[in-house]
Parts: C-alpha cells; sequence; structure tokens
C-alpha cells in the first residue's frame, strides 16, 4: 500500500479557504470533513486537511504561525508539465491567492512556480521533465 500524506493547515476561514483549493483542483471528500474540517483531495495519496483554528489547536499546543509575516513550510506539489503549472497558479490567483510570492524557477528540465493561499500558506508547484542533469 502506498503512503499517504495529510497535510494539516489552519485556517481562519474554512468556506473560504474549501473554496479556493477546490478552485486550484482539489476535491473535498465529505466523509473527512464537517464544520471543522474540510479534507481537499489532490490525489489518492495527496491529501490536504484543512482546519478551523479551534480545531487545529486540538492538536498543538504551538502558538498558529501567521504565514503571512512568516515562512512555516514550503508545500511543494507536482505537475503534469509546464502549462499544469501556469494553469495552477492562474487559479489561485484568480480564487483569492496571490501568484508567484517566490521568484519564478526555469531551469530547462524543472520549471516552477507559487501560489500563496488565503490563509498565506506557500505552495510550490513543480514540473520536471525527468531527473535533474548529472
Amino acid at each position: 500500500m502506498a503512503k499517504m500524506i495529510f497535510l494539516n493547515l489552519p485556517v481562519k476561514d474554512l468556506a473560504k479557504s474549501t473554496a479556493f483549493y477546490e478552485a486550484v483542483g482539489a476535491t473535498r471528500n465529505p466523509q473527512f470533513s464537517d464544520e471543522t474540517a474540510s479534507c481537499m483531495v489532490f490525489s489518492d495519496t495527496i491529501h490536504a486537511m484543512l482546519l478551523t483554528h479551534d480545531k487545529y489547536r486540538m492538536f498543538t499546543q504551538r502558538p498558529i504561525a501567521d504565514t503571512h509575516k512568516v515562512s512555516a513550510a514550503l508545500i511543494a506539489i507536482s505537475a503534469e508539465d509546464r502549462a499544469d503549472v501556469d494553469s495552477m497558479v492562474d487559479h489561485a490567483s484568480k480564487a483569492g491567492g496571490a501568484a508567484d510570492p517566490n521568484p519564478k524557477q526555469d531551469h530547462g528540465f524543472m520549471y516552477g512556480r507559487s501560489f500563496e493561499d488565503p490563509d498565506g500558506h506557500v505552495w510550490e508547484v513543480i514540473w520536471m521533465a525527468g531527473p535533474p542533469p548529472a
């Protein structure tokens, strides 16, 4: 069985964040969602758990970072091709996120851009033609 990733993200407005992640291509799984959480499915193995701040606090004693001001993590997700990278970032921007908070990357064999969600979480969208040259 393949390992799965469940990325837990604290969000201020669950409905707004759910709509945002649907706009960038994730699907809400109602089986693991309620008024305090939305399970957003990117693939069979990649899920983002959007949690209200109260729900998120049930799992940690640490303060929730204001990711508009500090970097807490850089989340990277693969894309099928260069056009898929641009499409995901464009959808994020139109849905209320910010396009390219970090510089674009174009190394020929690898192309990447980033977006920031409404809560300041930064996602890198990366396409790679194959392994980097030796």
